[in-house]
């Protein structure tokens, strides 16, 4: 057995960067940009009128107010998409819609609602005086030519689409999905949705692991339950290292008499780089590479699989396909929480904002097989090895799940 943070260095050192394909701006959706997405001109790219008015020279207007009106002459109209090239000389204004460029020899913009309004007569009254830049949005005000808009390794979301489309992005060039095998092992698995016959028990973890992966960035190619069997486990596997880039067991990896998973890996040329780590739940950890796969066998307890999942896998896919990880939060625990001596522990929980303060409190199901204690957790806590419980009050690791938020 090796500790936990040697476990991790060992994965890290063999996690391998997945290449990158380009897909469509809308099939772009979640996945993770493989460079940097740059401002290809500025923004905005010209002067143009945040209001729907006059553009007006604010030296005509001094003065202006409703008692004391200035009559400018209406040469034109420019609107979005439709500029004008008339030139604004002493004693013109022209009406400026929203968005539309600001004409030449103009330096601001009069609300229509200090105006006498948009109508056929040329005559309109200019019922305020204005600063110079009243209401016009500066070119490149908000984005320089060049300028960074989207970090490599960001996971696009409906802002990142939404910059990529304004800045004229059809397609983006994003980081692989990670090919995964996944398979539960045991005879007495069964469907849902079939009955249920004495000593058997339904497949949970791959319909989660499935889910995860999905919610990860990755692809599910290959999903199977096996039985207690050699030949299958063999057949099975070794198309998985062929096709996949990370092969992703549930149950089979423990000692039991019929534990044959981590045996078949071997056989078929998998380097086994540790087997047992200190942690609750989940002990027993295979994790090996083939040629060009990663292989991390679970155990097949439900919480054991699920938090195995979030703490080993969850980060191997982020890393591979260059995301930035997020990192653990600290909070302040509302109720005890069991401690290992030499191992570091592991529990669902909720983590929530009270006066200001970070919060968590743990599960109250521990039972490794007791997925119930999930139902409606937002975090996963974590405790370092150590004596004794730790105590209301205490401070304690939060690692949030990337689909949940606290409040």
């Amino acid at each position: 057995m090796i500790s936990f943070k040697e476990a991790k260095s060992i994965i890290q050192g063999k996690i391998f960067k997945l290449d990158s394909e380009v897909v469509p701006l809308d099939r772009s959706m979640g996945r993770i940009i493989f460079e940097d997405v740059i401002a290809t001109f500025p923004s905005p790219r010209f002067n143009n009128s945040a209001m729907d008015g006059f553009a007006v020279r604010s030296s005509d207007i001094i003065g202006a107010s409703k008692r004391n009106p200035i009559t400018l002459i209406n040469i034109g109209i420019s609107s979005a998409g439709v500029p004008s090239d008339l030139i604004l000389n002493e004693g013109e204004c022209m009406q400026c819609m929203t968005g539309a460029k600001i004409p030449s020899g103009s330096d601001a913009i009069v609300m229509v609602e200090h105006t006498t309004g948009f109508s056929d007569d040329p005559n309109v009254q200019i019922m305020i005086e204005v600063q110079p830049e009243s209401h016009i949005r500066k070119r490149g005000e908000e984005i320089q030519k060049g300028d960074k808009l989207i970090s490599k390794g960001t996971q696009i979301a409906p802002s990142e689409i939404g910059i990529c489309a304004t800045f004229g992005y059809g397609e983006l060039n994003v980081s692989k999905k990670p090919k995964i095998a996944i398979f539960g092992t045991g005879n007495e698995l069964v469907e849902p949705g079939e009955n249920l016959k004495e000593g058997e028990i339904y497949n949970s973890n791959l319909y989660v692991f499935s889910d995860l992966v999905g919610k990860a960035g990755g692809e599910v190619l290959m999903q199977d339950v096996l039985k207690d069997n050699k030949s299958y486990l063999e057949s099975f596997l070794s198309e998985a290292l062929k096709s996949c880039d990370v092969v992703i067991s549930s149950g089979g990896v423990s000692m039991g008499r019929f534990d044959y998973v981590r045996d078949v890996f071997i056989d078929l040329g998998v380097e086994e780089h540790f087997w047992k780590v200190a942690q609750k739940p989940g002990r027993p950890l295979f994790f090996g590479t083939g040629n060009k796969t990663l292989i991390i066998g679970l155990p097949g307890n439900p919480v054991s699989s699920y938090i195995g999942f979030m703490i080993w896998v969850w980060p191997v896919l982020e890393n591979m396909m260059g995301k930035k990880g997020s990192k653990p939060l600290t909070g302040t625990l509302t109720k005890s929480f069991p401690r290992e001596s030499v191992k570091k522990r592991f529990l669902f929980g909720n983590a929530w904002i009270e006066n200001g303060e970070l919060v968590c409190c743990p599960a109250s199901k521990v039972g490794s097989h007791m997925l119930t204690s999930a139902l409606e957790a937002n975090s996963i806590l974590c405790a370092e090895p150590g004596d004794g419980i730790l105590d209301a009050g205490d401070k304690i690791l939060i690692n949030v799940l990337p689909w949940k938020t606290i409040s």
